[in-house]
């Protein structure tokens, strides 16, 4: 049972098990956050867990509910032997682009961790550079319970940012869609033009450009 009493799959464990057999004792689940939106940055998380620690219902982020998410958050933290969260802003963004700031935060988060991992388990198919062996997993916050911690971190940290600057940029919705271009995100540029933290360098944002900003 989860937090909020629905029966859930339980996250496997069968790569931290995996790279157990092969030694390693201080594995990190590795993921990220914000790829996609128009504003706000890219959050990268790194959580390595105790063998075996008990977090019921934690899954990919994507899959939860931000209740249960933000529930979690706390759990995932509580029972952690480490947590780490690097970050890419939009200015980083616009300068080398989307995979690499992705990947530049995800190497801080795995720097920031305060007990050094042996062996990382990552998200998605791109290796970051870090000398520490690791293991690229498609879809691999559905797979592997320390990514799917990462990713939990990952998304609660980005969106209460995202509800911070929704505060400081009145107009954009950015509370509600956190950067993701929705239409009426969309609409917001249009009538506004594109605020401080929006990525300039993506369709939808550089078009109401005007000039140097």
């Amino acid at each position: 049972m989860d937090l909020f009493g629905q029966t859930l799959q339980p996250t496997a464990w069968q790569f931290e098990e995996l790279a157990a057999r092969q030694g390693y004792r201080q594995v990190a689940g590795v993921d990220e956050a914000g790829r996609g939106p128009l504003a706000g940055p890219v959050v990268a998380a790194a959580v390595i867990l105790p063998p075996g620690v008990e977090l019921p219902g934690v899954d990919d982020s994507k899959k939860l509910t931000p209740s249960c998410r933000d529930e979690l958050y706390d759990l995932i933290f509580s029972r952690a032997i480490t947590v780490g969260v690097g970050m890419g802003d939009h200015h980083l963004i616009d300068r080398i682009n989307i995979l690499q700031a992705t990947l530049t935060a995800m190497a801080q988060a795995v720097d920031s961790l305060v007990f050094p991992p042996d062996y990382l388990l990552i998200d998605g198919i791109s290796r970051i550079s870090v000398p520490i062996p690791q293991r690229t997993i498609k879809k691999g916050d559905s797979a592997s319970i320390s990514i799917a911690a990462a990713s939990i971190i990952a998304k609660v940290t980005r969106d209460r940012l995202m509800i911070a600057y929704d505060r400081q940029y009145p107009g954009y919705g950015f509370a509600k869609h956190k950067g993701y271009g929705c239409a009426s995100h969309m609409a917001a540029i249009a009538a506004l033009g594109p605020c401080p933290i929006h990525r300039t360098t993506f369709r939808g944002v550089k078009e109401h450009v005007k000039g140097e900003r």
